[in-house]
């Protein structure tokens, strides 16, 4: 049977993997911090189960949404960099290591943009803690030398899907009156369905001539207020109060997150993607809500 593993598969995406992986008929391994699973002090179950592996999968990480106190602020770096760097000695002390390696990375490793889009090849790296995040992980993940594995970092944009992920809080905000625009609207929405991420670790999984560094986002991003107004319209609600940015920093404060997941402008293409030929399931963001809502 066909073998993929999914470090830290317990989230939404990586639940939405399990099940997609499995209905292919895939044997999936997970490796999580939850004792059913395998565990990340199992040296030993790890390269068991990557041995003779056609795909690893890292999603692993701490939830970027609290607020980056010192504590956090460790932890979200140490959960990234120090399980890259578990795996990648995994794979070393293969016999016969995977085929592929896909490591998560995100598309916050931009600047913030709001006058012209990000892509591989001239996108700017951005500065501050969450772009440090991202810049160290894609150093850990690339640092390992790996003859017989191929190497993919995903560049993902906000994912939306039916079960979690940020569709949840967005949803609450629209159902309680205050689906408005966040700030001035204007910031950039780069976003992707569950499913085209899936089918891209799918895709390159196939094309064992691409490695490297790929921006997963869909080819229309949107701004806040279009995000907004869309999400208001396929649920059926007229009107949304819009949260301007002191408000956004004071509620803040009292729901442990930071301003920067809603403010900060994400204006990103997969250039790369569609230049090999990846054609997306849901390129539009009416054709992504209908399906997530419907």
């Amino acid at each position: 049977m066909k073998k993929v593993v999914i470090a830290g598969g317990t989230g939404f995406i990586g639940e939405y993997f399990q099940k997609r992986f499995e209905d292919q008929g895939y044997e999936v391994k997970i490796i999580s911090r939850q004792k059913q699973h395998i565990s990340w002090e199992d040296k030993e179950d790890m390269v068991e189960a990557l041995e003779d592996a056609e795909l690893l999968i890292n999603l692993a990480g701490k939830s970027v949404n609290c607020r980056y106190n010192e504590v956090n602020r460790n932890e979200i770096m140490n959960s990234r960099v120090k399980t890259t760097t578990i795996l990648g000695e995994s794979i070393q002390a293969c016999t016969h290591p995977p085929k592929t390696w896909v490591n998560s990375s995100t598309a916050t490793i931009y600047r913030h943009a709001e006058d012209r889009p990000m892509t591989e090849e001239n996108g700017e790296i951005g500065s501050g803690f969450s772009v440090d995040v991202a810049t160290n992980w894609e150093k850990t993940f690339f640092s390992f030398d790996l003859q017989n594995t191929r190497q993919v970092a995903l560049r993902i944009a906000i994912v939306l899907g039916k079960d979690g992920g940020v569709m949840t809080p967005y949803k609450n905000l629209v159902t309680f009156g205050l689906g408005g625009h966040q700030g001035n609207g204007k910031q950039k929405f780069s976003w992707i369905h569950v499913e085209d991420l899936f089918q891209i670790v799918l895709f390159l999984k196939d094309r064992n001539d691409l490695s490297g560094v790929f921006n997963c986002s869909s080819p229309a991003p949107v701004s806040n207020y279009e995000f907004m107004s869309t999400l208001r319209k396929t649920m059926g609600v007229p009107f949304g109060l819009p949260s301007p940015k002191w408000m956004l920093e004071i509620g803040s404060i009292f729901i442990k997150t930071e301003t920067e997941l809603v403010l900060k402008s994400r204006w990103v293409l997969p250039e790369r993607l569609q230049h090999e030929g990846y054609t997306f399931v849901y390129p539009t963001l009416d054709q992504t809500l209908q399906d997530i809502l419907n």
